[in-house]
């Protein structure tokens, strides 16, 4: 696909700094590109790059008033280049069509409109799957399951029974939304099961990724609120609710009956313990291990997680400790040296 600057501005809304007429070939990172690529530069650790980049062009933001190459000044970056990457790349994912004859549907199961089925997935009694949803090969869809309109659910994904999908919802390979939750009694030296009787309810838009596991409510439901990503391999326990377009990244670990509010944002490895509260806009660093509630709009980072600042002061003590070691046994052997003296 080739395409001019002029065209890719007026796909993004941009404006144009330079060549308007030079022609774009391909997309690329900013350290990867060639001539003919369209690039973008959005982290500002980046930017001793934009005159060395070899790409052709260079997407940025509206701070940016002039460069050695061409640009297009946008109020996105990030946003814009996916849009030029959908215009000039074609997708190349072949999607399954219709009902492939290996895959077992319920007599009571209710089908929408161009639904598509691949090889050798199970579609139980009374589950429902939404008008133009995708379902992959190997995939299993419980019974009272309910998929919305516009579903994509890639290979090897169980769906347990009950649980609802909301419209639009992406769920990559592996994930299981609805596994018991981990719930056990412990009487005479043996840990006894408790029934986890409740669901799981994913909202609109939101996009699960591989290998993670949500786990059903010992009663009501576990919630994901409409808008949320979650990546891959991560864990969330029975009954919590995370709320609306809220960000979880790859291993983070959160415990039973905890809320987390709108627009959080989890990073990696971050592991919170149950029955605490994420206010609405707070970040948790990576690694966090967060012990107790944390208010909104606030960051916290570190073991056991505390304000990102005070964090830092922390570690930055930890760091001097072994000059400080060094320091006392100095002043310790001074101190001795002085003593018998006296």
């Amino acid at each position: 696909m080739r395409k001019t600057l002029k065209e890719l501005a007026e796909l993004v809304g941009g404006e144009i700094v330079g060549d308007a007429g030079v022609v774009i070939t391909g997309v690329s990172g900013i350290k990867e590109a060639r001539d003919g690529d369209i690039t973008f530069l959005a982290n500002p650790k980046y930017f001793p790059l934009l005159d060395k980049t070899r790409a052709s062009a260079v997407i940025t933001g509206r701070d940016i008033q002039s460069s050695s190459k061409p640009i297009i000044r946008t109020d996105n970056p990030s946003l814009a280049f996916v849009k030029i990457v959908t215009s000039l790349v074609p997708s190349e994912v072949n999607h399954p069509k219709g009902i492939h004859p290996t895959a077992i549907v319920g007599k009571k199961a209710a089908l929408g409109e161009n639904v598509a089925i691949g090889p050798y997935t199970v579609v139980e009694d009374e589950a429902s799957v939404g008008d133009n949803s995708i379902i992959y090969a190997h995939c299993f869809i419980g019974n009272n399951a309910k998929i919305g309109e516009g579903g994509l659910i890639y290979s090897n994904v169980s769906i347990r029974e009950r649980v609802l999908i909301g419209k639009r919802c992406i769920i990559h390979s592996g994930a299981v939304i609805g596994s018991d939750g981990f719930g056990f009694v412990t009487v005479n030296g043996k840990h006894e099961k408790i029934p986890q009787t409740g669901i799981v309810e994913l909202g609109d838009d939101v996009e699960i990724g591989a290998n993670v596991a949500i786990d059903r409510a010992r009663f009501d439901k576990t919630v994901i609120g409409n808008g949320t990503k979650v990546d891959n391999l991560v864990h969330i326990a029975h009954n919590v609710i995370v709320g609306e377009n809220s960000l979880i990244v790859a291993q983070a670990g959160i415990s039973g009956s905890t809320v987390i509010g709108k627009n959080v944002i989890i990073a990696g490895q971050a592991g919170l313990v149950g029955h605490i509260t994420i206010g609405d806009g707070a970040v948790l660093a990576a690694q966090a291990g967060v012990t107790k509630s944390v208010p909104s709009d606030t960051m916290v980072s570190g073991y056991p997680a505390q304000q990102h600042d005070k964090a830092l002061r922390i570690n930055a003590c930890l760091q001097n400790l072994p000059r400080l070691y060094d320091t006392v046994k100095e002043l310790k052997k001074k101190i001795e040296e002085l003593t018998r003296g006296k």
